[in-house]
C-alpha cells in the first residue's frame, strides 16, 4: 500500500515536471536552457526507477499476498466441507460445491489483492489531478465536475444490474462443474447405455444457460462501459473548448492548457478504469457471498458442550423408542423403534428395500440424529459422545465401496494413518486380499485408479474389509457388504467378514437371508417396526414376515 501510494504520487508529478519546462524554463534565457532541461530530464528519470520499482513491489507482493489468503480461505472452506452432515450432501451437488472452492475463491483474492491498491491509486490521482487542476483554473476544473453527479447515478444504476448478471454466471457455471462431475463420474453407465449424445444434450442445455447468462452480463457491462466513455469524452470536448476561449482571452496561456489536458488524463483514469474496478469488486463480493454463505451454513450434527471420549468400548447398543424422518420430512422412515443388541452379540437386520435398515445403523455413527428417542452406546447417549471417538469405535462395510484415488496401501492405510506397513500387510491377509495384491503389478504401491476401476468388485471389497482390519473397532456394521458379488468372491469376502466380526458387536444388513443364517439373532423390521426377531429356525418356525421373505428367495 506504501509502494501504490508513492507510485502515484509519482505519477501527479510528471506533468508538473512538463509544465515547469514549457513555462519557466523555456521562457527564460535561451542559452541555460538545456542544462535545466537536462537536470529535469535526471529527475523524471529517478522517478521513473522509483515508481517502477515500486510497481515491482506491488504486482509481485500484492499477487502473493492474494495468494495466500486466497489458500487459506481455501483450506478454511475445505474444513468446513468435512464438519458438514449427511443431510447437507444429500441436497447438494459436488460440482458447485467445487465451484466455490475453486473459481470464487480465485476472483475474491484477486479482490484482496488489487482492491486496496486500485482504490487508493486512483484517489490519489484523482484527488491530486483535482486539486491541482483547480489550483491551474477554478472555472475550468468547476464546469468539467458538473458532469460528476450524472456520471454517479450512471455508475450505481448499471452496478446493480453488472451485480445481478455476474451471480448468475457464478451459479450457471457451478451448474455446468455439477454437470461434468455427475457426467463424468458415471461415465461408464454413460457408455453401457449408449447415451453419449443423451449426455451431450444435457450439457448443452446447461451451456447455453450460461451463455444466455454470460451475454445478459456483457450486454449490462457495454451499457456502463459505453456510457462511461461518453462521459469521458465529453469531458475532455469541454476542456479543449473552454480551454481555447480562456486562452483567447488571456486568462490561461498554452502551458497551462496543456498541463490542464495531461492532468485531464489522471483525473479520466479513475474515471475509465471504474468499469473494470467495479467488475472486479463485484466479482469478488459476489465471491465472498457466496464464501460465506457456505461458512454460515451450519452443522446440524456436531459436538455438544462437554461431550464424553470413549475409553473401552463393550459395544452394547440400545435404541430407545427411536424415530426418524429425513429433512423433516412428515412421513417417517423409523417409529418408535426400541431394541437392545448385547456387548459382542452378531445380529442381522433384515426386510423390504426402503424399511429403514441402512438409516437405523446410521444413527449408531450420528450420521443423523433422531428426532424422538435415543440411541445408547454402552449405556451413554451418542450425542453426549464426541463424533471423533464415537466414529473411531464404529466400523462400517458398505455395498458401494469407495476407494480413492492412489495405490492398494493408501487406501488400506486408510482405517489407521498412522499404521506402518507390517500392520497394513496383515490387516490384508486378514481380510483374504494379501494374495490378490501381490499379485497386482507392483503389490501394495499399484495404483488402483478413480474408485479402483482396476480392481474387480470382490477385490475392492477385500480392500474395503482390510481398512476396518486396521481400524479395529469394537462395533461392525456390514451393510449389503455381499449382494453385489459373484459366488466365488462371495464365499471369499463372507470369510473376511466373519473372520472380523468374532468378539466384536455386529449388524449385519442383508437381502440375501442364506447369508445370514449363523445370526445370533434376526431382528425383522416392517412399516410396523420390529415385526418379529429370533433365530433362522425360530423365524421360519414362526412361519411369518421373515418365512414369507426366505421362501420367495428360495423359489427364485
Amino acid at each position: 500500500m506504501t509502494c501504490a501510494l508513492v507510485g502515484s504520487g509519482i505519477a501527479l508529478l510528471y506533468p508538473l515536471l512538463t509544465r515547469y519546462i514549457t513555462k519557466d524554463i523555456l521562457e527564460n534565457d535561451l542559452s541555460n536552457v538545456l542544462n535545466q532541461i537536462y537536470i529535469v530530464c535526471g529527475i523524471m528519470l529517478v522517478l521513473v526507477v522509483i515508481q517502477n520499482l515500486c510497481q515491482f513491489v506491488v504486482d509481485y507482493h500484492g499477487h502473493k499476498m492474494g495468494a495466500l489468503m486466497e489458500t487459506d480461505m481455501r483450506r478454511e472452506l475445505f474444513e468446513h466441507y468435512q464438519k458438514l452432515s449427511f443431510n447437507f450432501y444429500d441436497t447438494q451437488k459436488t460440482g458447485q460445491l467445487m465451484s466455490r472452492v475453486t473459481n470464487d475463491l480465485l476472483l475474491l483474492s484477486e479482490l484482496y489483492h488489487h482492491g486496496p491498491e486500485d482504490y487508493m491509486k486512483y484517489f490519489i490521482k484523482f484527488v491530486g489531478a483535482f486539486v491541482i487542476l483547480f489550483w491551474i483554473n477554478a472555472q475550468l476544473t468547476l464546469a468539467i465536475f458538473l458532469f460528476m453527479p450524472f456520471m454517479v447515478v450512471f455508475a450505481i444504476y448499471f452496478n446493480k444490474k453488472v451485480n445481478i448478471a455476474l451471480r448468475r454466471n457464478k451459479d450457471r457455471i457451478a451448474d455446468i462443474n455439477a454437470q461434468v462431475e455427475d457426467s463424468l463420474s458415471g461415465i461408464r453407465v454413460v457408455k453401457s447405455f449408449a447415451n453419449e449424445e443423451f449426455e451431450v444434450e444435457k450439457f448443452n442445455v446447461e451451456n447455453n444457460r450460461f451463455l444466455e447468462s454470460r451475454k445478459n452480463g456483457y450486454k449490462s457491462e457495454a451499457y456502463f462501459s459505453t456510457g462511461m466513455d461518453i462521459f469521458v469524452q465529453l469531458i475532455t470536448i469541454t476542456v479543449i473548448v473552454f480551454g481555447s476561449i480562456n486562452i483567447v482571452h488571456a486568462s490561461l496561456d498554452l502551458p497551462d492548457l496543456i498541463t490542464f489536458l495531461l492532468y485531464i488524463a489522471y483525473l479520466i483514469e479513475p474515471i475509465q478504469k471504474l468499469a473494470h474496478v467495479t467488475m472486479q469488486f463485484q466479482d469478488g463480493i459476489t465471491g465472498f457471498d457466496r464464501f460465506m454463505e457456505m461458512l454460515e451454513t451450519e452443522p446440524d450434527i456436531k459436538d455438544a458442550e462437554n461431550t464424553i471420549e470413549l475409553n473401552k468400548v463393550h459395544g452394547n447398543i440400545e435404541f430407545k423408542n427411536v424415530s426418524f424422518s429425513y429433512n423433516g420430512n412428515t412421513q417417517r422412515v423409523l417409529d418408535d423403534i426400541s431394541m437392545k443388541i448385547n456387548p459382542g452379540e452378531y445380529i442381522a437386520l433384515v426386510g423390504p428395500s426402503g424399511i429403514g435398515k441402512t438409516t437405523l445403523c446410521s444413527l449408531i455413527s450420528r450420521f443423523y440424529d433422531v428426532e424422538d428417542g435415543e440411541v445408547l452406546l454402552d449405556g451413554v447417549n451418542v450425542k453426549d459422545i464426541s463424533l471423533d471417538s464415537l466414529r473411531k469405535n464404529v466400523g462400517i462395510v458398505q455395498q458401494d465401496v469407495y476407494l480413492f484415488a492412489g495405490t492398494v496401501i493408501e487406501n488400506i492405510r486408510y482405517g489407521n494413518p498412522d499404521a506402518t506397513r507390517e500392520e497394513i500387510i496383515e490387516a490384508a491377509k486378514n481380510a483374504n486380499a494379501h494374495d490378490f495384491i501381490m499379485g497386482l503389478p507392483n503389490g501394495y504401491d499399484t495404483d488402483i485408479g478413480q474408485r479402483g476401476v482396476k480392481l474387480s468388485g470382490g477385490q475392492k471389497q477385500r480392500i474395503s474389509i482390510a481398512r476396518v482390519f486396521l481400524k479395529n473397532p469394537p462395533v461392525l456394521i456390514f451393510d449389503e457388504a455381499t449382494s453385489a458379488l459373484d459366488n466365488e468372491s462371495e464365499k471369499i469376502v463372507k470369510e473376511s467378514l466373519e473372520s472380523l466380526a468374532k468378539n466384536r458387536t455386529t449388524i449385519v444388513i442383508a437381502h440375501r437371508l442364506s447369508t445370514i443364517r449363523n445370526a445370533e439373532r434376526i431382528i425383522v423390521l416392517t412399516d410396523d417396526g420390529i415385526s418379529e426377531e429370533g433365530t433362522h429356525e425360530e423365524l421360519l418356525a414362526l412361519d411369518r414376515n421373515y418365512a414369507h421373505l426366505y421362501n420367495m428367495q428360495f423359489v427364485i
